[in-house]
């Protein structure tokens, strides 16, 4: 399938889901990551999810985050210029919610892209070779082609791979593992 058919599969799947499926499949998705070779490092992006989209609850990964005494980033999407500005999340960092349904921080101590070294990158659908799709704004992709080369990027998905997303192109960027409720997928080690 293409990009086109499979946001529209994908959003329609989401649809159907109950919150607690949701948030039964958030928790396994946070218990599979422990299995991951992702902790030695010191500064991790994570999304904050939105609900309405019921997308994955990442509240379990800053948990986990927090207790390993990471430094977590979590980012304001510019609709203007298509770029996330990346924040430290702090206690004292303010998240609101903006007028596309998205948390984000009101401001605070920014980091630089090139600071992350793991990053929890959202979708709506990946496949077996480490593609993914998210909205079609391009907002990670550009933020991930300005990260190093070596940050690990993972995706999380309530869903498990397509076997080939059809209109891949030369912009997208390829995640290393994404973790789904029932297992993980590790594209680098293919």
């Amino acid at each position: 399938m293409n990009k086109k058919e499979l946001r529209l599969k994908y959003k329609d799947l989401r649809e159907k889901l109950t919150a607690e499926e949701v948030e039964e499949g958030s928790i396994a998705i946070g218990n599979q990551l422990i299995n991951l070779p992702i902790w030695k490092y010191s500064y991790y992006h994570l999304f904050l999810s939105i609900a309405e989209k019921k997308e994955v609850d990442t509240q379990m990964i800053l948990h986990i985050l927090q207790g390993k005494d990471k430094h977590v980033v979590v980012s304001k999407a510019d609709f203007e210029t298509g770029n996330l500005q990346n924040f430290l999340l702090t206690d004292a960092t303010v998240i609101r919610t903006n007028t596309w349904g998205i948390p984000e921080p009101v401001d605070g101590i920014e980091i630089p892209a090139e600071k992350m070294e793991v990053v929890f990158v959202p979708l709506l659908a990946f496949d077996t070779h480490g593609n993914r799709i998210g909205y079609g704004k391009g907002f990670y992709d550009r933020f991930l082609s300005q990260c190093k080369t070596d940050v690990v990027k993972v995706g999380l998905s309530l869903f498990e791979a397509e076997k080939q997303i059809l209109d891949v192109n030369a912009l997208d960027v390829p995640l290393d593992f994404c973790v789904t409720p029932e297992k993980i997928y590790d594209f680098k080690n293919l």
